[in-house]
């Protein structure tokens, strides 16, 4: 693979599972130095270790998103970056009226507030230098309602539109924000929903769920100079839409 990303620095927020340690691996072997961000120390020392057997340079720095003072300790501690991917989130299906106040606001904090909290704090140091990219991780829930996924996807929805007004916000300065929609895919996370978890595969035209490494692939590609022209955009990796009978 060409390093096309040498002596550059990537943040990875939730890099320590699932698509978030498959971005920052993917990053990694186009030659990106890691910063991996995550909560559990085990998970990080596994995944600094597999980019280190890749060549690449990474550093652990944890921080809970939910805290909007840890977020911006996170940035402050993260110092010069080229590439932000905000990855990070969390999703607890709930129908409207199961849905308790703690779970809204943690949807907001962790897959919303966080994302624009980093974006405030490291894209102006983006725009001096004249170059950076941000790649926010959203999700086919952002335009498909589905039952039980309401406020997941409104914030989803809501970092998508985050990304075009960023987009042209950061654009004349040379800084790139695109998102990449996720499909189903089969992490750690997704796991413990089992069976009904698996299903969802079906309900696409590839007709099954998706490798974290796929969708690592499409958010690296977004970061890469091959996007050099993409801007303002939401990719799907969303394994297609069925055609109806």
């Amino acid at each position: 693979m060409q390093h096309d990303l040498t002596h550059q620095t990537a943040l990875v927020t939730g890099a320590t599972a699932g698509i978030g340690r498959a971005t920052a691996l993917a990053l990694a072997a186009r030659g990106a130095d890691i910063i991996v961000h995550g909560r559990d120390k085990e998970r990080a020392a596994d995944t600094l270790k597999r980019i280190s057997a890749l060549g690449a340079t990474a550093r652990f720095e944890p921080a809970d998103l939910s805290d909007p003072a840890q977020v911006t300790d996170l940035a402050e501690r993260a110092g010069q970056v080229d590439l932000l991917v905000n990855n990070a989130g969390i999703f607890h299906f709930a129908r409207t009226a199961d849905t308790t106040p703690a779970t809204f606001d943690a949807h907001i904090a962790i897959n919303l507030c966080a994302p624009y909290l980093l974006v405030q704090a490291l894209a102006p140091g983006m725009t001096e230098r004249g170059h950076g990219v941000i790649v926010n991780v959203s999700s086919g829930a952002a335009g498909t309602p589905g039952l039980g996924s309401g406020i997941y996807g409104a914030t989803k929805a809501a970092l998508e539109s985050l990304t075009r007004v960023w987009a042209a916000e950061y654009g004349p300065a040379g800084v790139r924000v695109n998102a990449v929609a996720a499909g189903p895919t089969r992490t750690e996370g997704t796991a413990a929903y089992g069976e009904v978890f698996e299903s969802a595969g079906q309900a696409v035209a590839l007709r099954r769920l998706a490798d974290p490494e796929e969708i690592a692939g499409a958010i690296a590609f977004m970061a890469s100079p091959d996007a050099s022209y993409v801007n303002g955009a939401t990719l799907s990796a969303m394994g297609g839409q069925p055609a109806l009978g």
